[in-house]
């Protein structure tokens, strides 16, 4: 079971990451064209709702990544001083915390994305919807879930670090 889990994230994350970087590559290349053009005076039109939704996706698609890898910032120091029991505990009581934090948020962007579809909410100049960034979003926030499970497992069965 394990084994399937670890090989669904590797593959999830690796997926959800490449759809960040294209969006934060198109983020880079529309404000490159925005600037040349507005020197010109034919700046494009739209360019910080269609830049500011690219955010939400280049933060939201590329944590469980980053996650799974364990690329984040820890510390070492204090981690590095504990037993390996106590280290395992601190391990899991954190990525439980993580998991209860990720539920959260990406329950209530399901409830923001919602919201959004409900009552047609789009963005003011190019009219783009914002309902499909909050639930594309919090699909990575369960997708991060389940990289926290996926690091308890390890934790208890020795294979974490």
């Amino acid at each position: 079971m394990h084994n399937r889990l670890d090989g669904f994230l590797k593959i999830v994350t690796k997926i959800l990451n490449y759809i960040g970087s294209a969006a934060l590559t198109f983020m880079m290349l529309l404000t490159v064209a925005d600037v040349t053009m507005r020197a010109f005076g034919h700046p494009i039109i739209g360019t910080y709702e269609v830049v500011a939704l690219a955010l939400a996706l280049v933060v939201g698609f590329t944590i469980p990544k980053v996650s799974y890898e364990r690329g984040h910032v820890f510390m070492e120091v204090i981690i590095e001083r504990l037993t390996p029991k106590r280290r395992d505990l601190l391990n899991t009581f954190t990525r439980v915390l993580c998991f209860l934090l990720f539920l959260f948020i990406g329950y209530n962007l399901f409830g923001a994305g919602n919201e959004f579809r409900a009552s047609g909410e789009v963005s003011p100049t190019i009219q783009l919807p914002f309902y499909p960034v909050a639930y594309g979003v919090g699909v990575c926030c369960f997708i991060e879930c389940l990289v926290f499970v996926n690091d308890i497992v390890k934790i208890w069965r020795g294979q974490y670090e």
